[in-house]
């Protein structure tokens, strides 16, 4: 596996990859959760959401920065991340891995370089968040495993 910088042609593979992965979550989990009300208002484009959000992803001249995961197979996942050199902070911002390419490490090593990078651009912190739903559970033991500190925070949806 080799983890590179991000390169314009990635965009729509990126794209896909983060639609795959968070799927499960949107509609298996969330939407069931709190109702289609709630799931329209909050979620309902959830795709549309990320079509825009991973295009904005990787801008240096905002410190914002996407390394990819490759394998001889193709993109194996990503990571998105921003830092705030003023506060000397990081923040990853998107974490993908797809499904073959799960339980096999992609994860650690993509934040794993991450943090590196994130050091030499002078961030001293780093914050990652996720869910705390079952979907997410990966992600949570993965962050505990690379010595991240939980913060339990609730958020609650209700129809009015």
């Amino acid at each position: 596996m080799r983890i590179r910088a991000f390169l314009h042609g990635d965009l729509a593979p990126l794209t896909e990859l983060t639609i795959e992965t968070f799927r499960p979550f949107y509609e298996d989990s969330f939407r069931p959760l709190v109702g289609e009300v709630v799931f329209a208002h909050q979620h309902g484009d959830w795709r549309d959401d990320y079509r825009k959000q991973v295009a904005e992803l990787h801008a240096p001249e905002r410190h914002a920065y996407v390394a990819v995961a490759e394998t001889e197979d193709g993109i194996a996942g990503y990571v998105a991340w921003t830092v705030d050199p003023a506060r000397r902070n990081g923040s990853v911002t998107h974490l993908a891995v797809s499904a073959e390419h799960r339980r096999h490490q992609v994860g650690t090593a993509l934040c794993e370089h991450t943090f590196e990078q994130m050091r030499s651009l002078g961030a001293e912190v780093v914050e990652i968040g996720t869910g705390g739903d079952p979907f997410h559970a990966p992600a949570r033991a993965l962050y505990e495993k690379l010595g991240c500190t939980p913060l339990p925070v609730t958020v609650y949806y209700r129809e009015l």
